[in-house]
């Protein structure tokens, strides 16, 4: 028996212990073929606080999941064994002692063979994600979802930040940068030149406003054209959807992409090479229905139902 998320008939939705889907509680990630961990930090934020706050509200929205995709026939539960692998403890008073802490934790997982599905917390920890990622597998693949491009050179001299950790990514060879997909990006700049250094580096960026009114699987077709089965990253930074959807996020957009541009997104990696996704810059304090949180939880529930090895009703 694979583990099973507790049904609603089995303990009223809003009772019993707030893991993610309402899985089992792991402390160890053998014999596990993915796991959520969240990473409640958010000491990495320019503007609005609180997502480290992230993952126990997407875990508590996430009482709603059921197990069962109904729109894909996705059926995750039956071939993989899931669990809930709590969080990473990080120094919640230093970023530069707070990377090594998240990189050594993933390297533990990966080595077990297990796919990390990551509750964020802010986009610094895609960075120290990567670098185990790229321990394991070499430099890989990425799909970035954000209305930013997080290529800054630094923040108020800062070269750790949520707004740097791509461009680091890159300097320390974490990505194949031809097969990095920046989809979502938008929004006013410092200079006309801001999303030029992404291009110059290989990388292919789409912004909001091109693909307004489109669906976007004819996108993701070009997506998985140019991937391949090389080993791709998924990296969903909240933000990425118009804030009329998710609000509820430290730097907020206007014009971004709808909610089922979003889940076209994540249903067009099924086929990739997915060996890791992360769901980061869920701010609770500006969330205060729940609506944000919810559609994380959403959001982290379809990129399990894409990862290799999920069986299709």
């Amino acid at each position: 028996m694979k583990n099973q998320p507790l049904s609603g008939n089995a303990m009223p939705r809003f009772g019993g212990i707030a893991s993610m889907m309402r899985l089992p509680l792991a402390s160890s990630s053998q014999g596990l073929d993915a796991a959520f961990i969240g990473i409640p930090l958010d000491i990495g934020t320019s503007h609005r606080p609180g997502a480290r706050f992230g993952p126990r509200q997407i875990r508590a929205e996430s009482c709603l999941l059921r197990p069962y995709n109904m729109a894909t026939g996705a059926a995750p539960f039956d071939t993989l064994q899931v669990a809930d692998l709590g969080d990473v403890p990080i120094n919640t008073y230093s970023l530069p002692k707070s990377m090594p802490i998240i990189t050594e934790f993933y390297e533990e997982m990966l080595t077990a063979s297990c796919i990390p599905l990551t509750l964020g917390g802010d986009h610094t920890i895609a960075l120290p994600i990567l670098r185990a990622m790229a321990a394991k597998h070499g430099p890989v693949a990425l799909i970035h979802v954000d209305a930013h491009a997080d290529v800054n050179d630094d923040m108020f001299g800062e070269a750790i930040a949520h707004g740097t950790p791509f461009r680091r990514a890159v300097e320390e060879g974490l990505l194949q940068t031809n097969k990095v997909w920046q989809i979502g990006l938008r929004g006013s700049g410092y200079s006309a030149e801001d999303f030029d250094w992404p291009r110059q580096q290989g990388f292919t960026v789409v912004q909001a406003h091109e693909v307004w009114y489109q669906s976007l699987a004819p996108l993701m077709a070009r997506v998985r054209e140019a991937i391949g089965d090389a080993p791709c990253y998924l990296s969903f930074d909240i933000d990425g959807i118009d804030p009329a959807f998710a609000g509820g996020t430290g730097t907020p957009e206007i014009g971004g992409l709808t909610v089922p541009q979003a889940l076209e997104i994540i249903r067009g990696c099924r086929g990739l090479n997915l060996v890791g996704a992360d769901l980061v810059e869920v701010s609770p304090p500006y969330d205060p229905n729940g609506n944000t949180a919810l559609l994380g939880a959403n959001l982290l529930f379809e990129m399990l139902c894409v990862l290799p090895g999920v069986h299709y009703r």
